[in-house]
């Protein structure tokens, strides 16, 4: 199985350092990372191409001019630049586990796409190791570090938690700071609708239409953990307004994007 890695990033270059630096430290690292750039500034250019020296593979940086939030259409875009068969989806404020792409890997299954778990650190914590580079391999679930849901810090075995994932955790929404997919099952449903702007519901959409055109899903249960680095959430005043679209579209039974991926195939 090939493995591409996609990160989406905007003008945080302190917390991709960290983030790529986790990615280093992954027992199985994928087989390329492609690094989504919503229009950042020259800085988080400057970063990639230094991480792009000592990567062992390749490290790829797609951008695009800023023009407001365009996740949609750049995840897209680093979907039709994706070579791997597995595509593994985060965001570039998070922290991977040691076992991260292992775990996704393991846990992969033909006509399924995956969840993945996470942590959220505090303001404190993510300030202090965004300013030293530096952070644990391990987070207890006693750090003081955590922000909420302490538990979720516990990594399972690994064939026991696919098992409970199968078994107990196959409802609910994901979030697209960890998420893994078949690209094929991606290119079926013209990958995310780019008719999305501002942050919300892309994520949502097109799980649902995955789900529509027979692509099953479970979350992973103690295993494939990121730890969420904290950031203030700016509000979305169109958030409303895109939920009543996704709503509208899924109850038109529009499974295909029609604002899609294959304009960059």
């Amino acid at each position: 199985m090939k493995v591409s890695l996609i990160i989406s990033t905007y003008n945080r270059p302190d917390a991709l350092a960290i983030c790529l630096t986790s990615v280093l430290k992954q027992t199985r690292m994928p087989d390329e990372v492609i690094i989504g750039d919503d229009g950042s500034r020259d800085d988080t250019r400057r970063l990639i191409e230094d991480f792009a020296s000592r990567f062992p593979v390749p490290l790829i940086h797609l951008w695009h001019e800023d023009d407001g939030f365009r996740l949609a259409a750049m995840r897209n875009k680093c979907i039709a630049r994706a070579t791997g068969d597995y595509i593994l989806q985060i965001d570039g404020d998070v922290i991977l586990s040691r076992h991260f792409v292992a775990d996704h890997i393991a846990a992969a299954k033909p006509g399924f796409y995956i969840k993945g778990s996470r942590v959220r650190l505090n303001e404190k914590s993510s300030a202090r190791i965004c300013d030293t580079g530096r952070f644990c391999a391990y987070f207890s679930p006693c750090s003081l570090s955590l922000l909420k849901d302490r538990e979720k810090a516990i990594r399972l075995p690994r064939l026991l938690s696919v098992w409970l994932s199968h078994r107990y955790h196959t409802t609910g929404t994901g979030l697209g700071a960890n998420l893994s997919f078949w690209r094929n099952d991606l290119l079926k449903v013209n990958g995310y609708d780019e008719s999305f702007t501002g942050w919300g519901a892309e994520d949502n959409d097109i799980e649902l239409r995955l789900q529509a055109s027979g692509v099953k899903t479970f979350k992973l249960f103690r295993c494939g953990l990121v730890r969420h680095l904290w950031h203030k959430e700016t509000p979305n005043p169109r958030l409303h307004d895109a939920y009543e679209y996704m709503k509208q579209k899924i109850a038109r039974g529009e499974i295909v994007s029609k604002n899609g991926v294959d304009k960059y195939l």
